[in-house]
């Protein structure tokens, strides 16, 4: 395999022996990667070219991890795990909300990482955009007739469902907290309790889930809601 057929992934990390360290473990991975030191450097990386996968540390000199985060993803969905000497719960999900898809505690074992970064890379290989079509798996969402089809089986949806489940699906893989969607779905000058979203979730799930043999949308306890396809 050439070096631009590998795996790309960009590692922002400070910590030059950490970083040093993560480059060859993932080289000997079989991925290419390259390093950056700060986001500001990170963010120029990103705008350059294609990357399959960001690791991302969180404590970073000038511009923080979270803010990094944010940036990211107003250019790609590309997968980020952000990497953190933090354990409070608060940061995790400070983290999630703000785009990245997972988080891994320093110190910690290359397996774990390892594992994660298979899956993260599995995970965005079943969602992609064809046009005006959002396509997760069998689903597939027509953004200009606001047509929805599963298994090439057409499926009806309110306005607000279709809304709720284009919203998902834009970010699919991104944990989205009942918080963020209540603001992005609903809108900022929404006052109700969150509680709506719970329902509109258990309504998408009747139609799009139960149906069929696999799920698309997942709970993740404690944080919100995911849609995406596992293998």
């Amino acid at each position: 395999m050439g070096e631009q057929d590998k795996t790309r992934i960009l590692v922002v990390e400070d910590e030059t022996s950490l970083a040093r360290f993560l480059q060859l473990e993932l080289n000997h991975e079989g991925y290419a990667v390259e390093t950056a030191r700060n986001g500001y450097e990170a963010l120029g990386r990103i705008s350059e070219g294609r990357w399959d996968l960001v690791l991302l540390d969180l404590m970073l000199p000038g511009m923080d991890g979270l803010e990094v985060c944010r940036r990211i993803r107003e250019q790609t969905d590309v997968p980020i795990i952000m990497l953190t000497a933090r354990d409070a719960t608060e940061d995790k999900v400070k983290g999630l909300d703000t785009g990245a898809d997972d988080y891994i505690t320093k110190p910690f074992a290359v397996e774990e990482l390892l594992a994660r970064i298979r899956a993260h890379l599995r995970r965005a290989g079943t969602f992609r955009r064809e046009g005006n079509k959002l396509i997760i798996g069998d689903l597939v969402i027509c953004r200009d007739t606001r047509q929805v089809t599963r298994a090439g089986r057409f499926i009806s949806l309110t306005r607000r469902e279709f809304d709720l489940l284009s919203y998902l699906a834009e970010n699919a893989g991104l944990v989205l907290s009942r918080e963020t969607i209540l603001d992005r779905v609903w809108g900022f000058d929404y006052y109700g309790n969150t509680n709506v979203v719970d329902v509109y979730i258990r309504y998408l799930r009747a139609k799009i889930d139960e149906p069929f043999p696999t799920r698309l949308l997942h709970t993740v306890r404690g944080v919100g809601y995911t849609l995406r396809e596992d293998k």
